[in-house]
């Protein structure tokens, strides 16, 4: 004697394979979308770690001249 609900369970189990394809297809490109972004922002990762070396360096710079003090005598002058 045959499964009655075997028909049922081989299309729905045909349904479910086609579905996880599709998945996983859409899986593949996403990473693929993402590896671009990655590629794409690494640019701006290195302009920001040069911009900020660039910052630390004209503050330390700034901080050794003592130039970053309030020149009190000209704020006493302005008043």
């Amino acid at each position: 004697m045959e499964n009655p609900h075997a028909e049922k369970q081989a299309i729905l189990l045909e349904r479910i394979i086609k579905n996880v394809e599709k998945c996983n297809e859409l899986i593949t490109e996403l990473n693929k979308c993402v590896k671009q972004i990655s590629i794409a922002n690494e640019d701006v990762n290195q302009t920001a770690d040069l911009a900020t070396r660039y910052r630390k360096n004209v503050q330390y710079n700034l901080d050794a001249m003592d130039l970053l003090k309030p020149n009190t005598a000209l704020d006493t002058e302005r008043r």
